[in-house]
């Protein structure tokens, strides 16, 4: 019997210990990740009790709380609900936060460190916890134009101030309306989830960051700066441009868009190359330049590299170890080159910020619950991609491809007052070799084409096929937006 006992007494205090140890390790060292999860409702329960604070655009509130007066104090309202989701995000009593109401809940929800005066202030006065604000780098009439320009297309619109780095537009299509999925109804909350999962359009997707696409004919822009890093070409350099190039150690051929050589007697500058978009030429550079260097250059531009703004992007990539024929084709941007808005934009922001491309950013201000400023966000370099005389000649290259090239409809913007401005762009049509979809179209933009003001990459998925689609379908969404932002 004393035996028994004493092994009853042994598992009772083993059990006793380890439970201790659970407790411990739950209250002290996961507490913060358990209270950080998207899907904890005791904490999204207990946050509905105060008011949260907004989400502004300069002064204008893309997302506030209203009081209710009901069991969950405070209902989370999107003024302009689906231009802003992809910035936003949702704020849902079933599936917690997302977007800014994920990554800034602690400022919103009145819980950061940063207010912990105002909380004993609050306390000692009796009043209920309210949260802090948060402004956005989105300039409204961008993101406008961005919304207007994507209505029925099925796309994204990613624009950023080059010398800073600040996010002036973020925009998908189709979107989704977060005013739902931050009700108080749970059966509606999730009937709607459920349309948006089932929707093939994928309307949950924050294309602008996240989706990946083989850029095309943009990343020329990327070779062409290669070539220029490398001292052997300039923007002078005469390339080899015939109607079609033999791939190296392949039976295969490429072919230009035109199905013709890009200039008479087959050679052409590096310059014209890139404003006829000419296939072969850039083929043919790549396999000059290498992989290694295309690659060098992509990363130097943000590619290989997970940013997060503070919303988390997907990283773009140029493929590990393509063969001679995949190194020609990665070069105008197919193969298995990948990138999101937000990185060709970058790159463009990053050519016309004379080679030093800024770190992306969307968050402004953080603001106290009496929405005075707290912490104000400053611009960081995240690398030099470029020399600036290199970086000169990229800027008046991509100023030919609309004043000589693919990119003519951008031909003409003024600014604020009237007055002409020069535009770097370039166009690309991407294949996706996806069961006979249509083709990608891009536009990537800049204005004016030196200190430009704004840089802009549009995607328009299941585009058309021919190089000008990307000009006919992406162009004048790029120009709107350009046009609002020099406004």
């Amino acid at each position: 019997m004393t035996r028994a006992i004493r092994r009853m007494s042994l598992v009772l205090t083993v059990l006793l210990v380890a439970l201790m140890i659970n407790i411990t390790l739950i209250q002290v060292f996961r507490s913060d990740g358990y209270r950080a999860r998207a899907d904890n409702q005791r904490v999204l329960l207990d946050e509905y009790g105060r008011e949260r604070g907004p989400i502004l655009t300069g002064p204008e509130a893309v997302a506030f709380s209203k009081d209710t007066r009901d069991a969950l104090k405070w209902l989370r309202v999107y003024p302009e609900g689906e231009k802003y989701a992809s910035v936003t995000g949702f704020y849902s009593i079933v599936y917690g936060a997302t977007g800014l109401e994920r990554t800034e809940n602690s400022v919103l929800s009145g819980a950061s460190d940063l207010f912990f005066v105002d909380r004993l202030q609050q306390l000692v006065a009796g009043q209920q916890p309210r949260g802090g604000g948060v402004t956005t780098t989105i300039n409204s009439r961008v993101q406008d134009a961005a919304w207007q320009g994507l209505a029925g297309a099925r796309g994204a619109v990613f624009a950023i101030e080059p010398s800073t780095g600040r996010i002036l537009a973020q925009v998908q299509s189709p979107s989704f309306d977060p005013n739902i999925l931050s009700s108080h109804t749970p059966s509606s909350i999730r009937e709607y989830y459920e349309q948006l999962l089932e929707d093939p359009e994928q309307p949950l997707i924050n294309r602008p960051i996240v989706s990946l696409n083989p850029p095309g004919s943009t990343f020329k822009i990327v070779t062409a700066a290669a070539a220029l890093s490398s001292g052997r070409f300039t923007m002078d350099s005469v390339l080899p441009g015939p109607a079609e190039y033999d791939l190296p150690l392949s039976e295969r051929t490429l072919r230009n868009w035109t199905g013709e050589e890009c200039a008479p007697g087959g050679e052409i500058t590096l310059e014209q190359a890139l404003a006829v978009s000419c296939n072969t030429a850039f083929a043919w550079l790549g396999n000059e330049l290498g992989d290694d260097a295309l690659r060098e250059q992509a990363e130097l531009f943000g590619f290989g590299t997970a940013f997060e703004i503070p919303l988390r992007a997907s990283t773009s990539r140029f493929p590990a170890n393509p063969d001679e024929p995949q190194t020609a084709i990665s070069a105008i941007g197919q193969f298995d080159v990948r990138a999101t808005a937000m990185q060709m934009a970058m790159v463009t922001a990053g050519i016309g910020n004379n080679g030093v491309v800024m770190e992306p950013y969307l968050v402004q201000e953080i603001r106290a619950p009496n929405l005075t400023i707290l912490r104000t966000a400053d611009p960081r370099i995240f690398r030099t991609a470029l020399s600036p005389e290199d970086a000169l000649q990229m800027q008046l290259m991509m100023v030919s491809v609309v004043e000589n090239g693919t990119a003519g409809m951008l031909q003409g913007i003024t600014d604020g007052e009237g007055n002409p401005v020069r535009v770097g762009a370039k166009t690309g049509t991407a294949q996706t070799g996806r069961g006979g979809e249509q083709a990608i179209s891009w536009m990537v933009a800049m204005a004016p084409a030196s200190n430009p003001r704004v840089a802009v990459a549009v995607v328009v998925e299941a585009g058309g096929q021919s190089e000008l689609s990307g000009g006919a379908l992406a162009g004048p969404i790029a120009r709107a937006v350009l046009e609002a932002a020099l406004r």
